[in-house]
C-alpha cells in the first residue's frame, strides 16, 4: 500500500519552516560572494512564495519575498547570462576573434556584477528584511491553519492545468507576445514543481522540470537577444550579431511546444 501523504497544511508548514532556516543560513554566504549563494537565496525566496501562496496568505512575508527575490535578481542574472555569453563567445569561428570577444562580454559582465551588488547588501541591511525573517520565523513556529486546505492531488491538478492553459495561450503567438506568454507559463510551471517538491511528488516535480527547463532556456535566449543588440551597438556588430543568430535556434520552436502540452 502506497504511504499516505500528510494533510496538505502540514507539508506546506513543513515546508516554510525547511526554506526559513535555508533562507536564513544563506545570508552570510550571500554578503560574503560565495558562488552559487545569490541563486540558492533566490531559489529559496521563490520556493517559500510558493508555499504561502498555496496558503493563501500572509500578504506580508509573500510581499518581502518577491521584494528581496528582485533586489537579488540583478545579480544573478549578470552571472547567468555572462557565463552564458562568454562560453558561447569562445566557440565563435576564428575569424570572429573568440578570445577577444569572450574578453570583452567577461568584462561586461563583471561590471553588470558589481553594479547590482549593492542593491543585493543593501536590501540584507534594511529594516523591511529583517521584519521578513521575523515573520517567517513566526510563520515557521505558528504556521497558519491548514485544516481548510483541499487535498494535494487537487492541488497539484490545479497547477499543472495552470501550466497547460498558459501554455495553450502562446501558440498562436508570434514575437514579444509569445515570448510574455512562455515565460508566464515557465513560471507557473515552476510554481508547480515547487509544489511536488513539497509533497515528495517525484511524478509532478519531473514533468514540471522539464517544461521550466524547455521555457528557461527560451527566456535566456530572449534576455541574451536583448543583451547582444545593445552591444552591437557600441563594438563588434558582426561578432555580436553572429551570437544574437545563435540564440534564435534556441528558441523554443512550435514543435516543442505541441510536445511540452501533450506530455502535460
Amino acid at each position: 500500500m502506497p504511504k499516505r501523504r500528510p494533510p496538505t497544511g502540514e507539508l506546506l508548514a513543513a515546508r516554510i519552516a525547511g526554506q526559513t532556516v535555508v533562507l536564513a543560513g544563506l545570508e552570510p554566504l550571500v554578503r560574503a560572494d560565495a558562488p552559487d549563494a545569490v541563486h540558492r537565496m533566490r531559489v529559496a525566496c521563490r520556493r517559500l512564495r510558493s508555499a504561502l501562496r498555496e496558503y493563501g496568505g500572509p500578504d506580508e512575508p509573500v510581499a518581502g519575498l518577491r521584494r528581496l527575490g528582485q533586489a537579488l535578481g540583478a545579480a544573478r542574472d549578470a552571472e547567468v547570462l555572462g557565463a552564458a555569453l562568454v562560453a558561447e563567445a569562445r566557440t565563435l569561428p576564428a575569424e570572429c576573434e573568440p578570445g577577444l570577444i569572450a574578453a570583452e562580454l567577461e568584462r561586461w559582465a563583471e561590471q553588470r556584477s558589481v553594479a547590482a551588488r549593492p542593491e543585493v547588501l543593501a536590501a540584507l541591511d534594511s529594516a523591511w528584511y529583517r521584519a521578513l525573517l521575523g515573520e517567517l520565523g513566526e510563520l515557521s513556529t505558528r504556521p497558519p491553519d491548514g485544516s481548510g486546505l483541499p487535498p494535494y492531488r487537487r492541488l497539484a491538478r490545479k497547477a499543472e492545468r495552470r501550466v497547460a492553459r498558459r501554455l495553450a495561450a502562446a501558440r498562436d503567438l508570434t514575437g514579444e507576445a509569445r515570448d510574455a506568454a512562455l515565460h508566464r507559463a515557465r513560471k507557473a510551471a515552476k510554481r508547480a514543481r515547487y509544489l511536488g517538491e513539497t509533497a515528495g511528488a517525484a511524478g509532478l516535480t519531473k514533468r514540471m522540470k522539464a517544461v521550466q527547463e524547455t521555457l528557461g532556456a527560451h527566456q535566456d535566449a530572449v534576455v541574451a537577444r536583448q543583451a547582444l543588440r545593445e552591444l552591437a551597438r557600441t563594438a563588434h556588430p558582426f561578432e555580436y550579431g553572429v551570437l544574437y543568430a545563435r540564440q534564435l535556434v534556441v528558441e523554443c520552436t512550435p514543435g516543442e511546444l505541441e510536445e511540452l502540452l501533450r506530455a502535460g
